[in-house]
């Protein structure tokens, strides 16, 4: 049996390479050997950070008997939903079609043309051994139901695609949006809906932009309650910093183990902007320390990677929970009786088996002890079986973490952050950029082959912008508009304004994806539309900002009913009503602190550039003298502009 998977760039795919399933990767060859078999394909979609694909896994996929009735049965096909989300979106639009729900690991019966005809998520091995067979019999003795059925799927992802009426986003649009999220707000656990609880980080985002514009203090009360409670339970690690992906309970306290870049650089601008403006020693504990887990954990040398592991050794959260014997055995009785009132470790555990998810319900009184303790239980957890790491490095992932970075490290004036915001930015203009187009993802270095999508295009065009204002260094203004330009002219849809998450020119599939609403990470409208709106504040793009408007007008009827699922969408709205601030401060001092003024008390969604007048690259800084001699804060919004001013105090009233 060939093993196709060998060579695959996607550590998913790696973890299939020697499965005694016969597995493809998504190709036309595939698709080509189904039309020659006249066999179904089966279209099993995961990614290498996901519990329950290794339990299907491990259950069914490295069983030979199960593998024997898959190879005589289909061509089976596994995609790494990370590495090809355009594949993703279409089945998993498909499924939820079918289900009602959707999740991975997803699991599609598929005609040789890759219609689907038949959807579900994870099966136990019994139960899916029946349903390849009765798959297979259906294609063989009922194939006219067969392709009736997929017929009728396929009809249906294509009107998901359809869009919405288009309609400004407004004031009104955007207070309905923050409207809906309060009437789902937890109020005792925080959150937005019951369980299970997914880090609800676009949404805060916007609603920070929200409150700045609008001084609601009820959203501000959320916002910080929502930090609060999830940096204090289970989901995030006490010990090493990060957010595991989501919480299992609607309490913050068992999560589902794995830790994803996207959550992780999502949350960094969260706490860094909720202790800018409000003011939280555990925004600004929180930010700093997913920093350091982003630097420590997740960078390889050349980007960020995607995630570290749920499991470790097969078990589920082995590395991360305690019994009360444990924290003794590694403190002594003494602190380890301290360390388990501190961090809620019962003899009963809130995990499996006695064990416990670490929560810091409150800051301990004696910060120096918990610095002890802290490290002594690091050490202690180093000598466990750790979680494997997912080692794809993702364009837009990237991209926000990047973005994330520059926004922390110019408010905590922290050149580390900005350094290592410049070298991933590099990476990315150097190794995924080829040809004027993106990749979407890398390994070790090497680039791989599938395309970058829309999200890829707006995420990375954002990081570009947030670099140049770090830098002052007007090549990254270039690349950015190099990518906006692609996107507006492989993307859009000019009859609507909107956006294809597919290029015009990228494989096509049985439905071009165009989804709108936001899940995991931004939608890519969404993450365009932010890029558009920054690269034209940045610029004066009349022609930028009017492509941000209509994309944000696809979204409107959405996002006034669903905010929660139009976080980003709405926050890049936030944006324009703002204005946005363009803030310019000519200066030769590179730690005037005009500058470090102008970032901290910039509103969210604000441009900031600062460096010598007239400095080469930078349009906001053209024109813009000092002011006898003395540094020059110059503030406009929207393309208007109020005196410029050279005092501190000045500048912050203005910013106020």
């Amino acid at each position: 049996m060939a093993n196709r998977l060998a060579g695959a760039t996607s550590p998913y795919l790696q973890q299939h390479k020697d499965n005694p399933v016969d597995w493809w990767q998504w190709s036309p060859e595939a698709f080509a050997e189904a039309r020659r078999r006249d066999v179904p394909v089966l279209i099993s979609v995961g990614y290498a950070a996901c519990h329950w694909c290794h339990v299907m896994a491990h259950e069914s996929f490295e069983h030979e008997g199960v593998a024997e009735i898959v190879n005589e049965l289909t061509v089976p096909i596994k995609v790494d939903r990370e590495e090809r989300p355009d594949v993703d979106a279409v089945y998993m639009t498909a499924t939820q079609a079918m289900t009602g729900q959707g999740g991975w690991p997803m699991t599609v019966f598929a005609t040789p043309g890759g219609e689907p005809f038949y959807c579900g998520t994870y099966f136990p091995r019994d139960a899916f051994v029946r349903l390849v067979q009765a798959v297979a019999g259906a294609w063989r003795d009922q194939r006219d139901g067969v392709l009736q059925q997929s017929a009728a799927v396929v009809d249906a992802v294509r009107k998901v695609a359809e869009r919405p009426p288009s309609n400004p986003m407004d004031d009104a649009v955007l207070r309905a949006a923050a409207a809906t999220l309060m009437e789902s707000y937890d109020e005792q656990h925080g959150g937005f809906g019951g369980a299970p609880k997914f880090p609800p980080h676009m949404a805060l985002l916007f609603l920070l932009r929200h409150y700045v514009r609008t001084r609601d203090d009820a959203v501000l009360a959320a916002v910080r309650h929502t930090c609060e409670r999830m940096a204090r339970g289970g989901m995030y690690d006490q010990l090493a910093g990060g957010f595991a992906r989501y919480a299992v309970d609607g309490t913050w306290t068992v999560p589902h183990f794995e830790k994803m870049l996207y959550d992780n650089a999502l949350l960094l601008r969260v706490y860094t902007h909720l202790d800018r403006i409000a003011g939280s020693g555990t925004g600004r504990r929180v930010a700093h320390e997913i920093v350091a887990f982003l630097a420590q954990e997740l960078h390889d040398g050349h980007g960020f990677i995607s995630a570290l592991d749920a499991d470790a050794d097969g078990e589920e959260g082995l590395t991360y929970v305690w019994t009360p014997a444990q924290l003794d055995e590694v403190l002594g009785e003494i602190d380890g009786a301290w360390a388990r009132y501190l961090l809620q470790v019962t003899p009963e555990g809130t995990f499996e088996h006695g064990a416990s998810v670490l929560q810091r319900p409150e800051d301990p009184e004696n910060a120096e002890r918990w610095h002890d303790i802290r490290t002594r239980l690091l050490a202690a957890r180093a000598t466990r079986p750790q979680p494997a790491r997912d080692g794809k490095v993702v364009a837009a992932w990237n991209g926000l973490a990047i973005t994330g970075l520059v926004e922390f490290g110019m408010a905590y004036n922290d050149p580390d952050a900005i350094a290592l915001a410049v070298e991933t930015a590099g990476f990315l203009a150097g190794t995924h950029l080829v040809d004027g187009r993106l990749r979407r993802v890398s390994r070790d270095g090497v680039v791989g082959e599938p395309a970058g999508v829309l999200e890829d295009y707006g995420a990375v065009a954002e990081a570009f912008c947030a670099v140049h204002q770090a830098t002052g260094d007007g090549r990254w203004l270039d690349l950015a508009r190099q990518l906006l330009d692609v996107a507006l002219e492989h993307f859009r849809d000019p009859a609507s304004g909107g956006f294809f998450d597919t290029a015009d020119d990228a494989e096509a599939l049985v439905a071009r994806p165009a989804d709108i609403t936001d899940n995991a990470t931004p939608a890519g409208l969404s993450a365009v539309a932010a890029a558009l709106v920054t690269y034209s504040a940045l610029t004066a793009g009349t022609t930028y900002r009017a492509a941000a408007e209509a994309a944000l007008a696809t979204v409107s009827v959405v996002a006034a009913t669903h905010g929660r699922f139009t976080g980003y969408a709405c926050a890049a709205g936030e944006a324009l009503h703002s204005g946005p601030f363009e803030i310019a401060i000519a200066t030769e001092d590179p730690a005037d602190p005009l500058v470090a003024a102008a970032w901290w008390h910039a509103p969210p969604g604000a441009v900031v550039v600062s460096g010598s007048p007239d400095a080469a690259g930078v349009p906001l800084l053209e024109g813009r003298p000092l002011r006898g001699g003395l540094a020059t804060a110059y503030v406009c919004r929207g393309f208007v502009c109020d005196a410029p001013v050279t005092s501190l105090e000045d500048l912050v009233a203005k910013l106020a």
